[in-house]
């Protein structure tokens, strides 16, 4: 039995742990924190979004960018100090616009593919994740905004999802707590939503089950290959522990980049930091008039989710400002504001701020396979959809891993 090293215990590496061990590899998961997905996979926008496809290498992001850098409230916000990491990943973000309508297609394809996968297993596991498959309403408030937002349903189209454009009226009928005025929707039925912390630690426990060894607390500081395998250095309380496997994948995040150099691999994943609150509802009046259905602002891209009866999660927004991962008041304000105006009878005085370092590719896409090793692999690197697309990147990881040793 051939044993396996996966590095990050979020959603990406519980996912790909779940995956391999389904295929009779003896696997050991590497965590630094105490417990599974306490880090991106925290407390995310809770969206299982193929609606929310489109990539961002696009001309309009840019302009956006620039027009926001100095409003330290704006949804994109993009610190002028430059570094060398920051640079090299926009050139290559902005080279990849050329294939921004192939990628957007890939991701919505991807993304609907997950679905079977991520489903089945919390039906197989048992796993209350606080699911609502109610699927998720985009918002838009001009027309301008809504045109586009047909233009990029024709590329979601080409992915296999289908959406449906919605009147005033219509989004009222879907969801009849949202209060304001819109131009129009877009509704997509088949998607869903769920708590990624709930799913991370049910599926984690359920790996175990399988056999898989979870290492928690694990601070590594060195990742070797060799014909002889791979050695994984990690401490634990202050203690030093080497350990050998024949093979690893690295699913480690924002942290991805520097293990994947010491692997003599470029994995140009950049940090993108998004924001998040739980609004705690407490009384009758707030749940009540707390929306049901998950919705998507396009002006604010912000993203919502009911999770379960009590608890709102509202979430967004993208900070390019390195591995600073302070939680600050003014990114914080409008998500609380854009409660108070969307959903008046909503009380906010119980708000749990969060936020989190997206590990995204400048392409967009997740890099899923082979490195310059025979005996290095990857799964890493899903920007904002980590959630979305993780059940069938590992899926994709475990037939790699399978293929490298096709006597397992």
């Amino acid at each position: 039995m051939k044993k396996i090293a996966v590095i990050g215990g979020g959603i990406t590496g519980v996912t790909t742990a779940y995956a391999l061990a389904k295929r009779g590899f003896a696997v050991t998961l590497f965590e630094k924190h105490r417990y599974a997905a306490m880090e991106t996979s925290f407390a995310n926008g809770g969206q299982l979004s193929a609606s929310n496809a489109e990539v961002w290498n696009h001309s309009s992001t840019i302009y956006k960018g620039l027009k926001w850098m100095l409003k330290s409230d704006a949804p994109l916000l993009v610190n002028p100090k430059p570094s060398w990491h920051k640079i090299s990943w926009f050139a290559e973000f902005m080279a990849a616009m050329v294939n921004y309508e192939k990628n957007t297609i890939e991701t919505a394809r991807l993304s609907i593919a997950a679905r079977e996968h991520l489903l089945g297993w919390a039906e197989k596991e048992g796993i209350d994740f606080d699911h609502k498959p109610k699927g998720i309403l985009h918002i838009y408030r001009d027309k301008a905004s809504f045109d586009q937002a047909g233009k990029v349903s024709r590329l979601l189209a080409l992915g296999g999802l289908s959406r449906t454009a919605v009147t005033p009226t219509e989004m009222r009928a879907i969801e009849p707590t949202l209060a304001g005025n819109y131009f129009g929707g877009y509704f997509t039925p088949s998607d869903s939503t769920g708590d990624i912390h709930k799913f991370t630690t049910g599926l984690a426990a359920a790996a175990e089950r399988l056999g898989v060894a979870t290492l928690y607390g694990q601070d590594i500081s060195k990742v070797a290959s060799s014909d002889q395998g791979v050695r994984i250095t990690a401490t634990e309380s202050g203690i030093e522990n080497t350990h050998q496997f024949d093979g690893v994948v690295i699913c480690a995040g924002t942290a991805s980049r520097a293990l994947a150099a010491q692997l003599g691999d470029r994995v140009n994943v950049y940090p993108v930091k998004g924001y998040s609150i739980t609004v705690n509802l407490r009384d009758a009046q707030s749940r009540a008039s707390a929306p049901i259905v998950s919705l998507l602002d396009d002006a604010t891209k912000l993203v919502s989710s009911r999770l379960g009866d009590d608890r709102f999660r509202v979430a967004g927004t993208a900070e390019f400002n390195g591995y600073n991962r302070d939680i600050r008041a003014d990114r914080i304000r409008p998500l609380v504001e854009w409660v108070q105006q969307c959903f008046p009878g909503v009380k906010t005085d119980s708000v749990v701020p969060w936020a989190g370092l997206r590990p995204m590719m400048p392409t967009m896409l997740p890099r899923v396979g082979k490195g310059n090793k025979s005996n290095v692999f990857y799964n890493t690197g899903h920007g904002h959809l980590g959630w979305t697309l993780c059940a069938i990147t590992a899926e994709m990881i475990g037939e790699v891993v399978s293929g490298a040793y096709p006597a397992q």
